[in-house]
């Protein structure tokens, strides 16, 4: 029963949000040929059948029958339909303006992903946060390509590829777009500058970059396991770990991979418990830990720290801002990568796959679905301004070539690049749909 629940509230946010935001995308179109003297006979919100809607002036506003999309139909904007000579139509107009139509859709949805973001921001800034701090290592999974590396934990990133200095989000962001390709690192390890190169392999459903290593997190014990050694030595939740064995710990992920170089053998714990130093022996088993085998103690790791506060409208703005230019790079990085086959394919998403991140994302609460629809706007705006036939990036390039060459391109010619973008949509929708439906039946 709750599968189906899901599928229907999954289906039922997506269709609000794909449909919020080809309503922007759409009103952008739409205010800039009213602007500009277009005439605009329908602006609809959805395709196919007429619900309802009115007419004011020339332009009948309606919803159709298909919730997902939307269209604004412009006079005169169809090259193979006759010319009436009406200074109203569409190609009546400058080539100038017919690019600022074009393009005001794209910018409608990327100014939205910012507006978004920024009143987001300004009430409600989350995020863990460990992102905010320096890469410094905390644990390693072994045999996992960091480990390959020969990273370590406690080893601060200092350089990897073009990142200077990065914050665990953008290395964590470099890791997961980087799939079969070396990234040079540079780590300071106690005090020594090391050259290492990683590799992230590809990984889970989207197959995205993998490297096995997580961030250094607090060495308080968040949790004790019942009938394992640490309760049975008198080790208590909160207990901070300072050293394994007379060893400083500055990280709790030291604590796994002491255990795992230890093989069994008995270890001293020394712990700071209410300002009191506190020793500890404590000997390690031998169990299966989600499908691994691996030496534990029965304690697990503190509850992740996260960041949550308002940031006055200037900080709101400028971090927004920020996030949005750091994911537009990312898409493009990404994009390059598919085409050079440098990553896989499987990360592109139809409707499908929008759909069941959409109703996690409601699920997990408002600032998490706005996050997501801020995502989705801006991935709709530069999806647009790709130089697609049929798509505003496509008519933008026409309209590029039209302006050096001084004329417009032919009908034919014309006709032949819409064919070619509607098959090659067509074709890119078929494979984002297999994508999502071999993703959920077979996740990895």
């Amino acid at each position: 029963m709750t599968l189906v629940s899901n599928f229907f509230t999954d289906t039922a946010v997506a269709v609000v949000v794909l449909g919020f935001m080809i309503f922007i995308h759409e009103l952008g179109h739409f205010m800039a040929a009213k602007r500009l003297g277009v005439r605009v006979p329908v602006f609809s919100l959805g395709f196919g059948k007429r619900l309802f809607g009115f007419k004011r002036g020339e332009t009948d506003y309606r919803v159709s029958l298909l919730p997902l999309g939307g269209y604004v139909k412009m006079a005169g904007e169809d090259p193979s339909e006759p010319h009436t000579g009406d200074p109203g139509d569409f190609l009546a107009h400058p080539r100038w303006q017919r690019f600022v139509i074009a393009v005001m859709g794209p910018v409608m949805n990327i100014a939205t992903a910012i507006i978004l973001l920024s009143v987001l921001y300004k009430y409600h800034f989350q995020k863990p946060a460990y992102e905010e701090q320096p890469a410094r290592i905390g644990e390693v999974d072994g045999n996992s390509p960091a480990a390959k590396a020969g990273l370590q934990p406690g080893d601060l990133v200092v350089q990897a590829g073009d990142l200077r200095n990065p914050t665990w989000e953008d290395f964590e962001l470099k890791v997961i777009t980087t799939t079969g390709e070396p990234i040079p690192m540079e780590v300071n390890r106690d005090g020594r500058l090391l050259q290492i190169s990683l590799t992230p392999q590809a990984e889970g459903a989207d197959q995205t970059g993998f490297a096995g290593l997580y961030p250094c997190l607090p060495n308080v014990i968040g949790a004790i396991e019942p009938g394992l050694p640490a309760i049975q030595a008198g080790i208590k939740p909160g207990d901070k770990i300072v050293a394994i064995d007379g060893k400083p710990v500055a990280c709790f992920g030291s604590l796994a991979e002491t255990l795992q170089g230890l093989k069994g053998q008995w270890l001293d714990l020394t712990v700071l418990r209410a300002s009191h130093g506190l020793h500890f022996q404590v000997r390690p088993v031998y169990r299966n830990i989600q499908g691994k085998q691996r030496w534990v103690i029965g304690v697990d790791s503190p509850r992740m720290d996260v960041v949550v506060r308002q940031l006055p409208w200037n900080r709101a703005i400028a971090t927004a801002v920020d996030d949005n230019i750091r994911n537009t790079m990312a898409t493009f990085d990404v994009l390059e990568k598919i085409l050079t086959r440098h990553m896989s394919p499987r990360s592109l998403s139809s409707p499908i796959g929008i759909a069941q991140i959409s109703g996690e994302a409601y699920r997990s609460g408002i600032p998490d679905l706005l996050m997501l629809v801020s995502f989705i706007s801006l991935q709709l705006g530069i999806f647009n301004l790709l130089p697609i036939p049929i798509l505003d990036g496509g008519m933008i390039l026409m309209l590029g070539i039209e302006g050096l060459m001084r004329r417009d391109l032919s009908l034919k010619v014309k006709e032949r690049v819409v064919q070619v973008g509607m098959v090659f949509l067509l074709l890119l929708a078929v494979f984002a749909v297999y994508n999502d439906i071999i993703k959920t039946i077979k996740p990895y």
